[in-house]
């Protein structure tokens, strides 16, 4: 069993990924496949997973392939589970990440590290079917296409209010964003070398893959499949979660709310402009003005709406800040394979 350093390809850095132009080096590749799975908590379902993964590649590429499993600061065996599988398959890498960084760093952390041609983006629940790259494979290569992302038809095993909610956010997304994001996907895509590659080149620290991806072009098709119940373990993604990721795809890909803000001065504007109007005339005719009621529902609707427009502003101020820091997206701490 090997530990260490695994050198990145060009275009990449092991702790940031930079903003350098794509090289033709960058798009050479060591193996035919690769295959990414951020994991925490998972250590039941590894065994599975892999098993089911192995067979899967086998059938798409025979030995050309690797399976780059990444610890995002798991606090169960899941390590310990990864070393084990590495160290008695050399198809098979472990690596784990100082700290939880976060689902999408994790994920970039293994687009940094991979050496495929193509590059399958899984997570480690089991939701997603491994036995699916065989036909996105195909589909790749039919079509000539960069990448293959995966738009689900059915989710089983959720709960109404949780695919209500997935709903209606990729939906205001995708009418808030000049880009074209796909309704009804997640991470779970098969992507080519160049687009991996293209991905390395956006160095944002709040990311959103999947709109990432959308946003790189080249040519994209939907493959459409079943989504099954989580295999082992509770999802990591609570009501804040999803939220802050709701939060974090929309001020990424969007100024619309920034705008929110002209409108609201405007609405405020073009209110307290007929309240005037109506204050005069009353005054003119000599009519009684409703005086403590009136002023403070109006006090409290433009501090609210004054409050409104800083904490828009300041989303997308605190984005700028935390850019500016210039710090990794994340670090890795081990990587073990045979």
């Amino acid at each position: 069993m090997k530990k260490g350093a695994l050198a990145a390809p060009e275009g990449y850095s092991m702790i940031r990924l930079p903003a350098d132009s794509p090289s033709t080096a960058a798009l050479e590749s060591r193996l035919a496949l690769s295959v990414i799975v951020p994991c925490r908590d998972e250590e039941a379902n590894l065994p599975e997973l892999v098993q089911r993964l192995t067979a899967a590649c086998a059938a798409v590429t025979k030995d050309s392939y690797e399976i780059l499993l990444i610890d995002d600061g798991s606090r169960d065996g899941t390590w310990k589970e990864m070393t084990r599988l590495a160290a008695s398959d050399p198809f098979i890498i472990a690596v784990s990440l100082s700290r939880n960084f976060g689902h999408q760093a994790a994920v970039s952390a293994g687009l940094a590290l991979c050496e495929g041609a193509r590059v399958l983006l899984i997570d480690a629940d089991l939701q997603d079917p491994p036995e699916a790259l065989i036909e996105m494979n195909a589909l790749m290569e039919r079509e000539n296409a960069d990448v293959v992302y995966g738009r689900r038809t059915i989710r089983r095993g959720e709960t109404w209010s949780k695919r209500a909610s997935a709903a209606f956010f990729y939906r205001l997304l995708r009418h808030l964003t000049e880009i074209e994001i796909p309704v009804d996907t997640g991470d779970f895509r098969l992507i080519s070398r160049r687009a991996v590659v293209a991905l390395g080149s956006m160095p944002e620290r709040s990311r959103f893959l999947r709109g990432m991806a959308s946003w790189i072009g080249l040519k994209q098709v939907p493959f459409a499949y079943e989504r099954a119940p989580r295999a082992a373990g509770q999802s990591h993604y609570s009501w804040r979660k999803m939220l802050g990721f709701a939060r974090d795809a929309i001020t990424s890909f969007s100024i619309v709310p920034l705008r929110l803000a002209s409108y609201c001065g405007l609405a405020s504007g073009m209110l307290a402009l007929g309240l005037l109007v109506y204050a005069l005339r009353a005054w003119l005719l000599g009519e009684t003005v409703p005086g403590w009621t009136s002023l403070m529902v109006i006090v409290l609707f433009l501090g609210c709406v004054q409050l409104l427009c800083l904490g828009l502003f300041g989303e997308y101020l605190g984005r700028l800040y935390l850019e500016s820091k210039h710090r990794p997206l994340f670090i890795i701490q081990d990587i073990v394979r045979r």
